[in-house]
This record gives C-alpha cells, structure tokens and sequence, in this order.
C-alpha cells in the first residue's frame, strides 16, 4: 500500500522521510530506501561519508583523506528518490515535524513524514573543553590532518632545536585514551618514528622519540577483555610505547599536561603534542528530543530509544547509531548500519500497515578487532547462541582486520587504492602522505576564534 499525503489544493505527495547524518547510520538508512515509494532528504553536516576507524591511518601518513571520505553527492547520484542537502542541524520541532539546519548564513527548514537521526558523537573531554585546544580529537578528518601535522610538525621543530629540554619536550608524544583509537594511534607513531622517519633527519635520531599512552583505567583495551588487552599492552611494550595506566589527566597546556595517580599524587608530563581518544559524547540533538518529549539520556548525551529505536509519543521518529542508548549494542559501525537498515525497514513497514508485524531491533554482535601494529592486531568474535567468544590476536588477527576493513570502505576505487597503499606502507618502511600545511595544523584554532570573535 503506497501512502500518499494531502496537500493544498487536492494534490498528493510521496511520504517525506529526513534523515540527519551521513555516517554509516545515515547512509545505511538512505541506501535501504532506494525502492522505496518515498522522497529522502539527507541532511549532513560535512558533504562526505566518513569511514571514521582509519582516521588514525590519516593522521599517521599511511592512506589519504580521500580514501575514507567520499562524497555522499557522489554515492547517491543513482538513487533518484534522494536529495541531499548540506548543512548543520540546529533544532529539530517534534510537534510540528520540521528540521531547521543552517549552512553559513542560509537557514533552511525541511518537514518530514518519518525523521531518522544519525548524527553520531563527538569528541568528550569531560568538562575540560579547554583540553581541546592542546590536545585535538580524532574524530573529524579536520582531526586527522592537524595531528598529522602536529606531529610531524614537532619532529621538525627539534630538528632545530639545540636545547635539550626543549628537543625531549617536543619528542615526547602522549596519547591519552587506551581504547582502539588510542592504541592504533600510540602504535603508529611508534612506528612511524621508529622506522618511516628513521635516518631522515640529521640532528635528531627519530627513533629516541617517546610515545607515552595514559589511562585512567587499569587496562589496556577493556571491552575486550583481560587476555587480549595484555597482549596489545604487549605489543606496545615492545614497540616502546610507554603504557601508563591508572593515571587521570587533570590539567593540560601547550607545553604539557598533569596527571594524577591512583594514589592522588601527581606528576607533570612535558610533552607539546598531545593526542585526546578518552572519551566521545553524543550529539547535542539528543538534549533536544530530551527537552520536548521527556526522553532519558545516558551519561554520554546517547537517547534510550524505544525497543523499535523510535523516541517515547513520536512512532515517526528514529534516533540510531551512536545516538542510540539500546543494553548490549556498542558505539561502532556495525551497529550504526544494522540500526539504519532497521529504521528505514520500519518506515517502509509503517507506510504498508506492517509496522504491527515487526519484531524489536536486535543488534548481531559480529564481533570487534583492533589493530595494535604491523602484523598485529586482536579479535574477539561471539559464538552465535552462547555467551562465550573466540579470541585471537597476532598476524592472523590482523589481516582479518585488513580484510573486514576494506569490505566496509565505500567504493572499489577507494578499496583498491586503499590496498595498494596498505601493502606500500606495509612491506617497507614508506609512507606516501606525509604532506602538511601550517593551515592544517592552525586552522581549527583561528576558526575557533573567529567564531568567538563575531558570537561576540
């Protein structure tokens, strides 16, 4: 049954379904659409897709910003029955079913029939905002070309130092997080200081370069369980990564950072790049619906959404990916495309009058990697229908992780080119994007001042 609305003077249109975000839960939702018998609009923020777990990749030289972001124009040109619209989602009007998002100075307001929010998370510096300024996130591809100029940056400037203290200082890289990101992050530039920059300089010796990963918590990689994270805290050990955990960061400066122990004391750590992976909170969205209809939040800002994803009193409205709030499903790309494809299968089900029919989103845990180096890497896969798993780490591990990783980047091209340079920067010591700009690593900063400047 195909669902016509009314409009002025007789007509009909197609059912409106707006979905905010093009990450993998947007696109996901969007691409599950393309039969459909109704009108999309995507609405994003930035004009490509990001594949945001080779990020790190970016940041460290291995593959190109291209790579892991193609534009959405782009991918969707085909599927005729979706418009894609740029711009920043400011407010979203549940009782009058509207979206108003703005791009520079234009202010657009778009109205929906079925409204899916994907709009992700952010960086959370745990209401130190002010960390960000020394310490960026890992979250944007703005993200990644400013640490990679950050941190080839500072082997520059040591390079022409003659001051000991100063040339230790900038040498010194700490990574603060010992998530995935963290690990992946604190293993690169181990080993981009200790083979790819090797013997380029000549008054420095890149491999004395000190890669510092800090963590307030007892352990290496804690969604993966004791074993595993001990053999990634392995690997990083032997890399020369100095692991530090049970230490807090509590303040922080361009020229380094205090951290207290678990005993309350602290100590201070000089170090001018600083990389932040501790912590993501969700979009600012999220205390919007929580304002107009009640929602409940969790500590990170994610929506407890109903069993169907849909928000309490409004059956129209999907909240998925990692602004979902659902007992069991983690904050990673899996999830985000499972709950797209089930958001855009329930509007299409609500349109038919099948919507009864449907059972609740459950999440297939396909299980979760990390790499921790070259030819390293950790895995942990559920067996299906027990509540054990099969963990595995080292090289086997890690071209798994190739593997799965290049399935879920978008387009042959990119997967080609992204497999070329993986075997380049994988069986030498090369890595071919190493180029930076002073308006790669400043850019952000004067923005940000700008901003405050005219809000001013």
């Amino acid at each position: 049954m195909t669902q016509r609305v009314p409009v002025p003077g007789g007509r009909t249109r197609r059912h409106h379904v707006v979905i905010v975000g093009s990450g993998f839960g947007g696109l996901a939702a969007a691409r599950r659409l393309e039969h459909a018998d109704v009108d999309v609009t995507l609405i994003a923020r930035t004009s490509h897709h990001l594949f945001q777990p080779l990020l790190y990749q970016v940041a460290t030289g291995v593959i190109s910003q291209g790579q892991i972001a193609p534009p959405v124009r782009v991918i969707l040109r085909d599927q005729r029955n979706v418009t894609v619209a740029l711009g920043d989602v400011e407010a979203i009007d549940l009782e009058n079913r509207a979206v108003t998002s703005r791009m520079l100075e234009r202010v657009t307001t778009t109205r929906y029939d079925s409204l899916i929010i994907a709009a992700g998370a952010g960086q959370s510096y745990f209401g130190n905002d002010h960390f960000a300024e020394f310490a960026p996130g890992l979250k944007t591809v703005d993200d990644a070309l400013e640490l990679r100029g950050r941190i080839l940056g500072a082997f520059e400037q040591a390079e022409l130092s003659t001051d000991p203290i100063e040339r230790d200082r900038l040498l010194t890289f700490v990574v603060i997080g010992a998530g995935a990101t963290g690990v992946e992050m604190a293993g690169q530039i181990a080993e981009m200081a200790g083979t790819t920059l090797r013997g380029t300089f000549r008054s420095i010796d890149s491999t004395q370069a000190r890669v510092i990963l800090l963590d307030a918590a007892p352990a290496v990689l804690p969604p993966f369980g004791e074993r595993l994270g001990s053999r990634a805290e392995k690997r990083l050990r032997a890399l020369g990564v100095d692991v530090q955990l049970g230490a807090m960061v509590v303040d922080m400066d361009y020229d380094g950072l205090v951290v207290r122990q678990a005993d309350g004391s602290t100590r201070r750590i000089e170090s001018q790049c600083k990389v932040w992976s501790a912590g993501v909170a969700a979009s600012p969205l999220g205390r919007q619906l929580a304002e107009q209809c009640g929602v409940e939040l969790d500590r990170a800002g994610r929506v407890r959404v109903e069993p169907d994803l849909t928000i309490p009193g409004h059956a129209e409205v999907f909240v998925i990916g990692d602004m979902m709030a659902v007992d069991g499903v983690p904050g990673q790309a899996p999830a985000a495309n499972q709950s797209g494809r089930y958001a855009a299968d329930a509007v299409v089900a609500r349109i038919n009058g099948t919507y009864r029919d449907r059972k609740p989103f459950a999440y297939w845990d396909k299980g979760s990697m990390a790499t921790v180096a070259r030819h390293c890497a950790v895995a942990r896969v559920p067996i299906p229908g027990t509540s054990r798993a099969v963990e595995f780490s080292g090289f086997f591990a890690w071209l798994g992780w190739l593997f799965l990783h290049l399935l879920y980047l978008v387009g042959f091209r990119n997967r080609f080119i992204t497999f070329i340079d993986w075997t380049l920067a994988f069986t030498s010591r090369n890595r071919h994007q190493l180029a930076v700009t002073e308006q790669q690593v400043f850019a952000r900063a004067a923005i940000d001042r700008l901003s405050h400047d005219l809000a001013a």
